[in-house]
């Protein structure tokens, strides 16, 4: 069936975020450099992000949370509050950052605006999501915009019905095998993975490599030529 629809993801798909978030880990390990080596700081950073992911959901706010949770932890109780007000202004920072555009990205967008119905589907603090996404400069060539607090095959199905005629027209791309092409490919869509320099540790899955609609791309430069052979 001809793809008429296609879901954009944003954060490291359109553009840079997870290096943003890389950036402060580093200044996080220095400033708990007293009280914990590298390794095992970030390890307990992770577990707690997955442990408040429920609570707290994606995005930077959740992500600061565990930061001054974690730094809790490992001075037992003992972080100065100048820590803690140093990680309050990373995270402030981290929602000022600029936005930078992968490459191939605008010029993907907005070829691909010109033949097919857009649709972007991102997880994230909505604030933020909606900042980076006007910052960027795509925003007018989407036909519908959508901020999720998960993605799952439900939603999925949602969105291209909402904006197209449906998942078995539809095709998902984005960095995350978990949830940018396993639960688009559950929903009946194409997943395309299109992997970045960078990955969160809690997006990782194996790629479903006997799914007929699974495809795989190194650049956005190269979807536009994937859509038109499928």
């Amino acid at each position: 069936m001809t793809v008429t629809t296609i879901g954009f993801d944003a954060d490291d798909t359109l553009w840079h975020n997870e290096t943003v978030f890389r950036l402060t880990q580093e200044r996080f390990a220095s400033l708990l450099a007293d009280h914990a080596d590298t390794d095992h700081l970030m390890d307990r950073l992770l577990a707690a992000e997955r442990r408040n992911l429920d609570h707290y959901g994606f995005g930077i706010k959740g992500f600061v949370l565990s930061m001054i949770e974690t730094a809790i932890e490992v001075t037992e109780g003992r972080v100065p509050a100048g820590i803690i007000a140093q990680l309050l202004d990373e995270g402030r920072e981290m929602l000022c950052h600029p936005v930078d555009l992968l490459p191939g990205a605008e010029d993907c967008v907005r070829s691909l605006a010109e033949t097919h119905r857009l649709v972007l589907i991102t997880k994230g603090d909505l604030l933020d999501q909606e900042r980076k996404l006007a910052l960027s400069g795509l925003g007018d060539l989407f036909d519908g915009i959508e901020i999720v607090s998960d993605k799952t095959p439900a939603i999925y199905t949602r969105a291209f019905e909402m904006h197209g005629d449906g998942a078995a027209r539809a095709l998902m791309v984005g960095n995350s095998m978990k949830s940018d092409v396993i639960p688009a490919i559950e929903a009946g869509a194409w997943g395309v993975f299109c992997p970045s320099e960078i990955q969160w540790a809690l997006e990782a899955a194996p790629a479903p490599e006997a799914a007929p609609r699974y495809r795989r791309i190194e650049t956005l430069a190269l979807l536009p030529d994937l859509i038109a052979s499928l």
